[in-house]
């Protein structure tokens, strides 16, 4: 008689396999909990001890880890000495292993103590899923919930599971128990940059493709932390794709700098419209104004809730996405009209510690950006005022999101000009003022991610109506650009702190 062993934390399902394993004339047996769950629903079941002549110990830390169930589930069964041994020694075979593990990914993030989420790290289940998954030419090992009702399939079709679905169930073991391992890892070391890069990822869903429509592509979350691309709700429209989610992630980064009401527009991955204003609807005005070409089939982000009056004006024109931490009633009932735009409601800051990215044979890891400057310092004779501050401030913030080299130029809290990506830092300051030109404002202010190395940034935006800027300093030629901006009555400050994005 074949045997099973029966060990599951999550008991979805576990009923109706156990009856069709019974009928199949397969002895089960089984441990603690599950051995008593399936008692109560009245299908017989052989408990551990039985087995291992050896009571569980330890408040059930020691309950399978004994050579009459590794024994039986790693012996070779076409090897002549294996089999005889396990005969000499009495021990039956184990042919179908069925185990699920505590849920440490879950209970890791919880305000639990640390001694409590030490006992949710499994040892038995992981050990005997990993004997049976070493085993997988004789050994049927299912860990997936979901995997269950295809093997129930197989074997009533073929009478047996077959070799290649019995290495693909060992193959997600190991899969498995790499991510479990790497998340006990992270818990217990605690460390910025480990010996071994070990991260912990669950898929969550297939893309219907990458960044283009050749590329195939799938999304991962993170099994250790809560984060806000993990923890959105879909309102609205057709399934999110690669590029969606990326730009989600920026916009929702730009608006989650700022206490005011803000609103961000990207598009492919760099923002094209920002500001900052007293209601939600004139922050999105003020966004699109900024730059209304770029937003269209763009996604636009929010950091309050979108009330009707902004939803009558975001249903003008045409948006892949809009995401805010809440949508009203009348927003929604208008919004939804548009069956394809998708509506996300997201309400937790970015939290991210680390980010990481990807080259040939390697990958890049560094503390994620979370800093605005070191300190400000005013390093001309001009001096900014109060309201060029705010406006400073506001570009800084938009600055650090734009991929380099980049120039911010803004006024009343509302990006006017934003040139970025470009190899040449003029180049990137001369793309921000021809934008700005259009808005014909004076007094404007400026950003920089990065030092001036030479004055001719000062030089152009002298005659461009900038009268305020904000850059990290740092160059050998700092003083040619601070004396440029004493010639022409600019205030300049140094945040020492550059914002490079690449």
């Amino acid at each position: 008689m074949k045997r099973a062993l029966i060990s599951v934390y999550d008991k979805t399902g576990i009923l109706d396999l156990a009856n069709f394993l019974v009928s199949k004339n397969i002895e089960i047996i089984s441990t603690g909990g599950t051995y008593k769950y399936l008692l109560e629903n009245n299908i017989p079941v052989i408990e551990v001890s039985k087995i291992t002549k050896f009571e569980e110990m330890l408040d059930g830390r020691v309950k399978t880890l004994h050579p009459n169930i590794h024994g039986g589930i790693l012996a070779l069964r076409d090897n002549k000495e294996h089999m005889d041994t396990l005969k000499e020694r009495n021990i039956d075979t184990i042919d179908y292993v069925i185990v699920n593990l505590y849920p440490f990914f879950e209970k890791v993030k919880q305000e639990l103590s640390f001694e409590d989420k030490i006992e949710f790290i499994d040892i038995g289940g992981p050990t005997m899923l990993r004997s049976a998954a070493k085993s997988f030419k004789d050994v049927v090992v299912l860990t997936d919930i979901k995997d269950y009702e295809a093997i129930k399939n197989e074997i009533n079709e073929k009478g047996n599971v077959s070799f290649e679905s019995r290495k693909k169930l060992a193959g997600k073991v190991f899969n498995l128990t790499s991510a479990y391992d790497a998340a006990i890892s992270q818990f217990l070391l605690n460390e910025e940059f480990p010996e071994y890069l070990t991260i912990s990822y669950k898929k969550e869903s297939i893309m219907r493709y990458g960044e283009n429509s050749h590329q195939k592509a799938a999304y991962y979350v993170d099994n250790m932390t809560d984060g806000a691309m993990k923890d959105f709700e879909q309102l609205n429209g057709k399934e999110l794709s690669f590029n969606n989610v990326r730009d989600m992630d920026l916009a929702w980064k730009v608006v989650s700098e700022f206490n005011e009401t803000a609103c961000c527009a990207v598009k492919h991955s760099t923002p094209c419209g920002v500001a900052i204003a007293e209601s939600v609807k004139m922050a999105y005005q003020k966004a699109y104004d900024a730059d209304p070409i770029s937003i269209f089939g763009g996604i636009v982000a929010f950091n309050k809730e979108v009330d009707a009056e902004t939803a009558k004006l975001l249903e003008k024109i045409f948006l892949e996405i809009i995401i805010a931490p809440e949508f009203s009633k009348e927003a929604l009932e208008i919004l939804t009209t548009k069956k394809n735009l998708r509506l996300i409601k997201c309400t937790k800051k970015p939290s991210d510690k680390k980010e990481y990215i990807k080259v040939d044979g390697g990958i890049l890891v560094q503390d994620v950006n979370s800093e605005l400057y070191e300190n400000l310092e005013n390093m001309t004779k001009a001096k900014p005022s109060q309201e060029q501050e705010k406006d400073l401030i506001f570009a800084l913030k938009v600055v650090k999101y734009v991929k380099s080299n980049a120039i911010v130029i803004a006024k009343d809290g509302q990006t006017l000009g934003i040139g970025g990506g470009e190899v040449s830092r003029i180049w990137a300051a001369e793309k921000a003022v021809e934008r700005a030109e259009k808005f014909g404002k004076d007094n404007l202010v400026l950003a920089s991610d990065a030092f001036f190395p030479f004055k001719d940034v000062v030089e152009l935006v002298a005659k461009n109506k900038v009268s305020a800027i904000v850059q990290p300093g740092g160059s050998l030629k700092d003083q040619e650009s601070i004396d440029e901006c004493d010639k022409n009555n600019i205030s300049m400050i140094f945040s020492k702190l550059r914002h490079f994005k690449h």
